[in-house]
């Protein structure tokens, strides 16, 4: 997934926070739309995906085989078939 070119609508860039806690007291960092699609874009694919998947191991199983990359270059590449010549 190209992550790169996830657009909103309306006022959502700036009004769309992303929440994390650090574990620490006071430790809640947030985010908003800009910032994260600037700084990480692949984020905003991975915490939408994962707030739609089962809650539960097979969830986890799910997002683990999932791939999101900023841009349109990845590693993963289509199968080049050979012609074999009998």
């Amino acid at each position: 997934i190209n992550a790169e070119k996830v657009a909103v609508t309306g006022r959502k860039a700036q009004d769309k926070m992303y929440y994390a806690h650090s574990g620490y007291p006071g430790g809640l960092k947030e985010t908003n739309f800009e910032k994260l699609i600037a700084h990480k874009p692949e984020m905003v694919i991975e915490k939408a995906v994962k707030g739609m998947l089962p809650k539960g191991p097979l969830g986890r199983a799910m997002f683990r085989k999932m791939k999101v990359y900023a841009g349109a270059e990845h590693k993963h590449t289509a199968q080049q078939p050979q012609v074999l010549d009998i």
